[in-house]
């Protein structure tokens, strides 16, 4: 069954406030954003939040929880509609669809089926739009058209257990995705342009977690929560470079993305609460170094945002906490505010504030800093499930709820 996206409440004013922002926007062209680290530089924060935002369009576009990706003037969306997977190209103006493309998908089934849909963010970069649906069916597009330009599943019939969760990306003319699952899985390196493969490491299968990238003593890493470690794997050749035990516990998952910061790495594997490691050239390899661990930084459904030397994060118990980066100290939990529920969630960076969003209806504005936060507004933008990202650009926050996508202006 094929389900047409549906464009309402355009509102003219709103629109012209949006295109004027856009000129100056930063995009979000794949998971957290242009570097992978929940900040977002190009948006334009009010003095005074106001009690609601404009909304300029909301559209329909089936079931998923993958934040879309913003490139210029095009949004790409990956949902679910019926029996199909499919991405869509919106104008990010006006919500009008520019180009769709669809698959038959397999169905999720068991615990993960009340999420049917994609949960990972589509990479946009040289033209192509890479997207893995919930099955393991990678995809990649030609991001002005639609077209295929080639489509694969590496492990068919295997995902973890909840089917997967990670997003892929896109680096040096390579797509870089972990795939499979528990005992028979591998992170792979694709060739951008013909689906190749470039290397492949298949020690351990995925978890939930999404890879990042960093760079120790001019070596490029890709750096992972697996389905038991936490592995720095070389960019250029797939080679193993060190390893770190994150085996999780009883109903906990490695589901949260590390954070880089030059050569050190901050993550919550599990229910281990959140550590920092020093990534080291050793010899002729590398090692990492545990710097320190916090119980209260336990995260598995969001990841923490570094900003000006202080870990903000969102508590398994759904509480706002501030942790020290250096020391690795409890700045300060906030056990008075609820932010959701079961401690999903997701945390940007927007220059004088954070913009948190629970999976629920409410965007929560906070002035954040070391002896506390200020709440500073709580906005109505989704439906009551969300689990996706905001997308904050020049005046306009792009939200994808369960089934819809919406552009919010900041009157």
């Amino acid at each position: 069954m094929r389900r047409r996206t549906r464009c309402t409440t355009l509102v003219a004013g709103a629109l012209i406030l949006a295109g004027a922002g856009a000129a100056l926007a930063q995009d979000w062209p794949q998971w957290r954003g242009a570097d992978r680290d929940g900040k977002a530089t190009g948006f334009a924060a009010p003095d005074q939040w106001p009690a609601a935002l404009t909304q300029v369009w909301k559209v329909t576009v089936g079931a998923g929880d993958a934040t879309p990706a913003l490139v210029g003037d095009r949004l790409y969306i990956f949902a679910r509609q019926g029996d199909e997977e499919v991405t869509l190209c919106l104008n990010a103006g006006d919500g009008k669809e520019v180009w769709r493309n669809a698959y038959a998908a397999q169905p999720v089934t068991g615990a993960a089926n009340r999420h049917p849909g994609p949960r990972g963010t589509p990479a946009v970069a040289q033209g192509r739009v890479v997207t893995l649906g919930a099955c393991g069916v990678l995809s990649c597009l030609d991001a002005a058209t639609g077209n295929v330009v080639w489509r694969k599943d590496p492990f068919p019939g295997v995902v973890p257990k909840f089917f997967t969760g990670m997003s892929p990306m896109i680096l040096e003319g390579m797509v870089i995705a972990h795939l499979g699952g528990p005992g028979n899985g591998a992170l792979l390196a694709l060739d951008l342009a013909t689906g190749e493969t470039r290397w492949r490491w298949a020690a351990e299968g995925p978890d939930y977690g999404s890879p990042v990238v960093m760079t120790v003593d001019g070596t490029r890493q890709i750096v992972t929560l697996t389905e038991k470690s936490l592995v720095g794997i070389r960019l250029a050749d797939g080679k193993l470079l060190w390893q770190l035990p994150c085996v999780p516990q009883g109903r906990a998952y490695n589901a949260s993305t590390p954070v880089v910061d030059g050569k050190t790495l901050y993550f919550s594997a599990g229910d281990q609460g959140l550590k920092a490691v020093a990534v080291e050239k050793q010899g002729e390899g590398f090692a990492a170094r545990e710097a320190w661990s916090n119980p209260d930084g336990i995260v598995q459904y969001n990841t923490p945002i570094l900003k000006a030397g202080l870990l903000y994060g969102i508590s398994a118990r759904s509480s706002l906490f501030c942790i020290n980066a250096q020391t690795g100290q409890t700045a300060w939990v906030d056990a008075t505010a609820r932010f959701g529920r079961g401690g999903f969630g997701s945390i940007v960076d927007a220059g004088s504030v954070l913009m948190v969003l629970p999976n629920g209806p409410d965007l929560c504005i906070i002035k954040p800093g070391d002896k506390g936060c200020e709440e500073l507004a709580r906005i109505p933008v989704s439906g009551p499930e969300t689990y996706t990202y905001p997308i904050a650009s020049g005046r306009r926050i792009f939200v994808k709820d369960r089934e819809s996508v919406t552009l919010w202006a900041i009157p």
